[in-house]
């Protein structure tokens, strides 16, 4: 059969299961199984494709029919232009935690410093942010032994198993070192709310990564009082956030001593970064 037929089939059967990037994600699961670039295959769009990578095709659009996130069958997701390795138990990294590590990087350009990231699942933020400060070293922790795993495969396919080392730790019991940067990801979902989510997200995406609690904050309340005692003075916080949780954090850590730097918005203006410094010791 021919690569352009295929992919128009299966577009179509997306489509019709309701999957609005149905276009994309029958080019990216293709590509990912001949093992080429999505634009060679555009390009090649005449090529002939074996009845094993058929089979191989049916079965994971079967799989994307049933809502399970593209990033899962093909094993990666592109984030700060790499392919990073992720699986159930990590998030698929967003590209709205971009925006996280491109005010970080801003600041402490050509500095080398030490950065705790808590939460760290694939590792995606540690390692983006160490991939462009050369200098620097850092840890990530995650109370999850199979992400821990991911994250160290990550490490090792980006030549950063010398600068990044990956930790299963839960962050009440974390007190090693002091750190000029401490970022997180956190769970910021309100319990009540998980049920609301899409699909993709409820029923594949790791539970204890997307909770946060009855109100969204319980687990960013956790770092930022674990930062008390982890950030150097003068040392940066750097913390997503979910929809309309800005106000509270930011009461939050004025109460902790904290003086906001800089809040990153999201495509639909809603906050989705907050960086601040410690200037207050109790």
């Amino acid at each position: 059969m021919i690569s352009e037929k295929i992919i128009e089939k299966a577009s179509k059967i997306l489509k019709n299961n309701n999957i609005q990037s149905h276009e994309l994600d029958a080019q990216l699961i293709l590509s990912n199984i001949m093992n080429v670039k999505r634009e060679h295959l555009i390009i090649n769009n005449k090529a002939h494709i074996s009845k094993k990578i058929k089979k191989q095709y049916d079965i994971a659009i079967d799989r994307r029919i049933k809502k399970e996130p593209v990033a899962y069958i093909i094993g990666k997701k592109e984030f700060w232009s790499e392919n990073f390795e992720v699986n159930q138990s990590t998030l698929v990294p967003r590209p709205e935690t971009e925006l996280l590590i491109y005010k970080v990087i801003d600041y402490f350009k050509g500095k080398k410093i030490h950065i705790l990231d808590i939460g760290t699942g694939s590792g995606c933020i540690l390692l983006s942010i160490l991939k462009e400060l050369n200098d620097s070293r850092g840890t990530g922790i995650d109370i999850s032994l199979k992400a821990i795993e991911m994250a160290k495969i990550n490490s090792k396919n980006f030549n950063l198993l010398n600068r990044a080392k990956f930790r299963v730790f839960d962050i009440n019991k974390y007190n090693i070192g002091k750190y000029d940067l401490i970022v997180s990801n956190p769970p910021y979902i309100p319990s009540a709310d998980i049920k609301n989510l899409s699909k993709d997200i409820r029923n594949y995406e790791p539970l204890v990564a997307l909770n946060g609690g009855t109100d969204g904050l319980d687990l960013i309340k956790k770092v930022i009082y674990k930062s008390n005692h982890l950030l150097k003075r003068e040392g940066l916080l750097a913390l997503e956030i979910g929809n309309g949780q800005y106000r509270e954090v930011f009461n939050i850590l004025k109460h902790q001593g904290y003086r906001e730097i800089n809040k990153e918005y999201d495509c639909n203006q809603n906050v989705r970064c907050i960086i601040s410094t410690k200037v207050k010791y109790f």
